[in-house]
C-alpha cells in the first residue's frame, strides 16, 4: 500500500508539472489599444450660406466664420478659459508698463501656396482693418491709435497709447497674404476672386466649391500638410449649407452629413433622442438680465440694494431655464462668464426664495395695503415699475414669467414690448427706461473686461445703462484693465464680482448655451465654453474617424 501511495503521488506531481509547462507554452494575447489614425471625411451641415471666405469680411456671417476658422490664423488664439495661446506667433512679450507688445512669428509658417508668412503680411492686414468700411467702427478706432512697427521679417511691435490689458483680444484677426492682395484696393476687397478661392495658413486649405443648380451648396477643404501646429487626423472636411437647423438635421438623417452645426429648439428634442447623434452643449458668451435704471426718480426703490436682492430672490430663474429655454441655459450669478479664468467660483449663489423675498420687502416697509390690493407700498410709493423687453416670442415669454413671479411677492410689473434696436436707441441710450430685459453679448472677446458696462465713467454716454455708481467696483476694473500681471488681474476681478454680488445693480438671469450634434463615429470631440459658436471647431485637429491598434507596452512586476 505504501508503494502504491508513492506511485500515485509521483503521478500527480508529474501531471501538475506537465500542466504548468503546457500553460507556459500558451500564446499570449497582445494588449492592443485603439489609437487615432489619419483618414476619413468629416461632413458638417452648416446653418447659413456662403458669402465671402475672408476673415475681414465674415463679421456678420457665422457660416463664413466657421469655414474661415480652419483656413486662416491669427497671431494668437484663446483657449477654453479665455487665456491667450500661441498661433502664428510662437511667442510675445509685453513691456512692464503695458505699452509695448512684441510678437515673434513662426519662421517656418507658410501660406497654403508655399510662400513664407512675414511681418509684412501682419502689417498689410492691419492697414486694411484701419481703412476698410466693412469692419466695426470701434475696432477700426482702436487700430488707428496703435503704431505698428516691423522689427524684422518675423517680429512685429505694437505701441499702444496707454496700457490696455484686453489688447490681446484684438490679435486673433485672420492674417491675409500681402503677396496676393496688395494690388487690390481696400474698397474692392469685397469683390476679389480671393474670397471664393482663399489662401490662408490654417490647418486646412481650400479645395473646391460644391454647386447645384447654379447655387453654392458647400465647400471642400483638404489637409494643409505644411501646417505649423499639430496636423488634424481627418484629411478632408466638407461643409454643406442649409437654411435652418431642421433642414441640416434632416440631411443628417439622410446620411448626407455627419454633424449639424446648430441644434435649435425645434429640433433639439429629436436630436437628443437620436442614439447615433452625440449632442454637445456649451455656454455662449452672452448674459441675459433685467437691467435696472438706478437713477430714475420714478422708481426710487431701485436704489435700495435690499429691494434689488428681494426682486432677484423672487424670480424663479431655474424654472425659466427649464420650461421656457428647454434647459438650454445656465442660471447666472456673475457678470463674468463661468469657465473664464477670471470667474470667481466662490461667488454667492441666490436660489428662488419667494418667502425670504416677501419678508425682505416687508422689513423695508413695503406692505400690502390694509384697504386691499395685491401690490406692496410704502408711504404712498407702490412697488410698481415698467419693464421694456424685445417684442419677439422668447423675450415676451420671459417677461411674462418675470411679471408673474414678482406679482406673487407683491410687486407689479407692467410690460412694454418694442423692437430690440428701438429698445436700445429710445430707452437704454437716453436712460429713459425703468427696467429692461436685455441680452449682453461679448462674442469674440474672450477677455472678461467688464469696464464698458459697469464703470462709473460709462454711466453717461456709455454702456453702463444701469448708471451704477460704485467707486470701489470701478477701481477694481480700472486696475485690471491696465495690469499686466495675470495673478493681479484675477484678484481684482474676483473683488469686483464680490461687490457686484452684494449690490446687484442688475438682476442676472442666465447664460444661454449653444447645442450642436456630431455623429458618434466622430471621436475625440470636446466640449468647452464658447466665446463664439465657431469655437466648437477649435479642437478639430484632435477629432478622428479612423483608429489603428497599437501594442501597449507592459512592464514586468
Amino acid at each position: 500500500m505504501k508503494k502504491l501511495r508513492w506511485q500515485i503521488l509521483i503521478v500527480v506531481v508529474t501531471l501538475v508539472l506537465v500542466g504548468v509547462l503546457l500553460i507556459s507554452q500558451q500564446p499570449i494575447t497582445p494588449n492592443l489599444q485603439p489609437q487615432p489614425a489619419a483618414g476619413g471625411v468629416y461632413t458638417e451641415g452648416i446653418v447659413g450660406s456662403l458669402g465671402r471666405l475672408n476673415p475681414l469680411l465674415d463679421w456678420n456671417n457665422s457660416a463664413d466664420r466657421d469655414v474661415d476658422s480652419l483656413l486662416f490664423s491669427g497671431l494668437i488664439r484663446f483657449d477654453e478659459h479665455g487665456l491667450p495661446q500661441p498661433d502664428l506667433a510662437e511667442s510675445w512679450g509685453t513691456s512692464q508698463d503695458g505699452i509695448l507688445y512684441n510678437f515673434s512669428i513662426r519662421s517656418y509658417a507658410v501660406w497654403h501656396d508655399g510662400v513664407p508668412v512675414t511681418s509684412d503680411d501682419v502689417i498689410f492686414t492691419i492697414d486694411l482693418l484701419k481703412s476698410a468700411s466693412f469692419f466695426p467702427q470701434d475696432i477700426k478706432d482702436l487700430w488707428v491709435q496703435i503704431e505698428v512697427k516691423r522689427l524684422d521679417d518675423h517680429t512685429v511691435q505694437f505701441i499702444l497709447p496707454e496700457p490696455y490689458a484686453p489688447f490681446l483680444d484684438y490679435m486673433t484677426f485672420g492674417i491675409l497674404p500681402k503677396h496676393l492682395l496688395e494690388s487690390t484696393p481696400a474698397d474692392q476687397l469685397a469683390n476679389a476672386q480671393f474670397n471664393i478661392q482663399p489662401i490662408g495658413t490654417g490647418p486646412y486649405k481650400f479645395d473646391q466649391l460644391l454647386t447645384s443648380g447654379g447655387q453654392i451648396t458647400g465647400v471642400v477643404l483638404t489637409l494643409n500638410e505644411n501646417y505649423y501646429r499639430q496636423k488634424p487626423f481627418i484629411p478632408q472636411v466638407v461643409f454643406r449649407y442649409y437654411p435652418d437647423s431642421a433642414s441640416a438635421y434632416d440631411a443628417y438623417k439622410q446620411g448626407e452629413v455627419l454633424a449639424v452645426s446648430q441644434l435649435t429648439a425645434d429640433v433639439l428634442p429629436k436630436a437628443l433622442a437620436d442614439p447615433q447623434l452625440a449632442v454637445y452643449s456649451s455656454r455662449l458668451p452672452q448674459l441675459s438680465m433685467v437691467m435696472l435704471n438706478l437713477n430714475n426718480p420714478a422708481v426710487p426703490f431701485f436704489q435700495d440694494e435690499k429691494i434689488r436682492r428681494a426682486l432677484l430672490l423672487g424670480i424663479n430663474r431655474s424654472r425659466m431655464v427649464s420650461n421656457i429655454l428647454q434647459g438650454q441655459a445656465v442660471v447666472a450669478d456673475s457678470p463674468i462668464l463661468p469657465g473664464s479664468w477670471a470667474y470667481y467660483e466662490g461667488i454667492e449663489h441666490l436660489n428662488y426664495d419667494p418667502e425670504t423675498a416677501s419678508n425682505m420687502l416687508k422689513i423695508q416697509g413695503y406692505t400690502i395695503p390694509a384697504s386691499g390690493g395685491d401690490v406692496r407700498a410704502k408711504q404712498g410709493q407702490s412697488l410698481t415699475f415698467i419693464m421694456a423687453h424685445p417684442d419677439d416670442a422668447l423675450h415676451t415669454q420671459l417677461a411674462q414669467a418675470i411679471q408673474a413671479d414678482l406679482a406673487y411677492i407683491g410687486v407689479k410689473v407692467d410690460l412694454q414690448a418694442m423692437p430690440y434696436d428701438q429698445l436700445i436707441s429710445t430707452a437704454l441710450a437716453p436712460r429713459t427706461y425703468q427696467a429692461a430685459l436685455v441680452d449682453l453679448t461679448t462674442a469674440r472677446t474672450p477677455d472678461p473686461d467688464p469696464y464698458p458696462f459697469w464703470h462709473q465713467s460709462e454711466a453717461t454716454g456709455g454702456q453702463n445703462y444701469s448708471q451704477w455708481d460704485n467707486r470701489t467696483a470701478s477701481e477694481y476694473i480700472e486696475g485690471a484693465r491696465v495690469q499686466t500681471k495675470f495673478e493681479e488681474r484675477t484678484r481684482l476681478y474676483r473683488n469686483f464680482q464680490v461687490v457686484f454680488a452684494k449690490e446687484l445693480p442688475a438682476l442676472l438671469l442666465y447664460y444661454p448655451v449653444y447645442s450642436y450634434g456630431v455623429d458618434q463615429q466622430v471621436q475625440g470631440v470636446q466640449v468647452a465654453p464658447m466665446y463664439s459658436p465657431t469655437d466648437r471647431l477649435a479642437f478639430i485637429n484632435e477629432w478622428y474617424l479612423v483608429t489603428k491598434r497599437i501594442l501597449e507596452e507592459q512592464t514586468s512586476p
